[in-house]
């Protein structure tokens, strides 16, 4: 049985340079849209963890043919794809594992004319309903239905025809599978509230260079003229704007000296402005970030005095994925904070750990918590504990680095779908975790 634990002994300073992988989510997407076209794509920057390796599994049971040419570039050819891998018992338990698999519908259903798919895993962070996927494919002109009894979603066109569409949430993965629908649909095609995060925005200039006509790239009004027919091209994966974050809290939390290599600033909207709020204090040296020791870290107040409030958003609001860490950072940092995490209803449950690990925080419900900041004068104590997903799973980590004593995480493999190789990262600059 695969190693799902780490021991951490905690409270030790760190001093390095890390280098963050390549951006997940933006990953899950421009994998998925290799099967848009018969010409090969090569995609870098590629980060090795579960859920990438389990989409490229799905993607060469497919028939798709994918070739390693680096550490971190593969080759995609999907110029003989069998459909009827779809309707195997193998697909249906592979795709039950991860959430990534539903960006493979849009692909299919534009190239091919169907698809299908079982409802498919992730985080427990809530609902995370698909039907803004849906409605975006049936007002496409797709055939939409949903077998209760197996759990499978069943998608069918001959050809998609371009539409005006107003979508019913500001979906990151919803708005990636309608584009890669439309591009291939017959006429134009427009979306209007449009999620316009970095990946959506990295994957219309991918579809482009492939041959795809989108403007409005950035906005919330993307304009789509269908082409028949997309080629090969190259393309490079942004850093994973998550990992960046959280390591700026860990360097925060740990009052160590980190400098996080390449992070393509101007890609991570207010990322650094939101960690600077919290009183972190940063160096920005060309595209690196050094995170500069602190004896102490202040959070800051409204212009008014009254508390600090931390809240999610569609980009350019900031990003859910980081709130768990924010979480974390400010309850050793001098000063209260309430954080509203809007999206998912479920991402604060795992602060009755850090509760037990003694720290001070209401939660007021399941959306909100506020954060009574210890000002490093109560560390946080080691506990045993299991990671709920992959973001609280990291917070949790940063907890125990920062923690008086040894922690035990369970459920690692939770992390490990989201960061690779993290724990021979954080040892390589002084920390202490043992996979076990």
């Amino acid at each position: 049985m695969q190693a799902d634990t780490f021991e951490v002994t905690g409270g030790r300073q760190m001093k390095g340079t890390l280098t963050p992988q390549g951006a997940k989510n933006e990953a899950l997407q421009i994998i998925s849209a290799v099967l848009l076209t018969a010409d090969e794509i090569v995609i870098s920057n590629i980060p090795d963890i579960l859920d990438v390796r389990l989409l490229i599994d799905l993607l060469k049971g497919l028939g798709v043919k994918v070739g390693q040419i680096g550490s971190d570039s593969f080759s995609f050819r999907a110029d003989d794809i069998d459909l009827e891998y779809l309707n195997s018992p193998e697909f249906n338990q592979k795709a039950k594992k991860i959430r990534g698999s539903v960006m493979l519908i849009g692909p299919l259903l534009t190239r091919f004319g169907r698809a299908y798919l079982p409802k498919p895993g992730g985080d427990k962070i809530g609902r995370r309903r698909l039907d803004t996927h849906f409605l975006g494919f049936e007002k496409l002109g797709a055939e939409f239905k949903y077998d209760d009894a197996r759990g499978l979603f069943y998608i069918e066109s001959p050809r998609l025809k371009g539409t005006y569409m107003l979508m019913d949430e500001i979906s990151v993965t919803g708005t990636a599978n309608v584009v890669m629908a439309a591009v291939l649909a017959e006429g134009t095609t427009q979306i209007y509230n449009a999620a316009c995060e970095p990946y959506v925005q990295q994957l219309c200039k991918m579809l482009t260079s492939m041959g795809a006509k989108i403007s409005g790239i950035g906005s919330n009004l993307l304009t789509i003229e269908g082409v028949e027919k997309l080629g090969g091209t190259q393309h490079r994966l942004l850093p994973d704007m998550i990992e960046i974050g959280s390591f700026i809290a860990l360097a925060a939390m740990t009052n160590s000296d980190i400098t996080i290599k390449d992070c393509q600033i101007p890609e991570l909207g207010n990322i650094p402005y939101t960690f600077e709020r919290m009183g972190v204090k940063m160096e920005y040296i060309g595209d690196d970030i050094r995170v500069i020791p602190q004896d102490e870290i202040e959070i800051h107040t409204f212009i008014d005095g009254s508390i600090l409030t931390i809240y999610d958003a569609p980009w350019p609001g900031f990003t859910p994925d980081l709130m768990s860490v924010i979480l974390v950072l400010a309850t050793q940092a001098k000063g209260s904070v309430l954080i509203h995490q809007k999206m998912f209803e479920s991402r604060l449950f795992f602060v009755d750990k850090l509760i037990d690990m003694g720290a001070q925080i209401i939660l007021c419900d399941p959306h909100r918590a506020t954060v009574i900041g210890q000002n490093r004068k109560i560390p946080l104590r080691g506990i045993e504990m299991t990671s709920p997903d992959i973001r609280a799973g990291v917070a949790l980590l940063i907890a125990a680095l920062s923690a008086k004593g040894k922690s035990v995480i369970h459920n690692i493999h939770q992390i490990d779908r989201g960061y690779q190789n993290i724990d021979k990262r954080l040892n390589a600059i002084g920390a202490q975790i043992i996979r076990g």
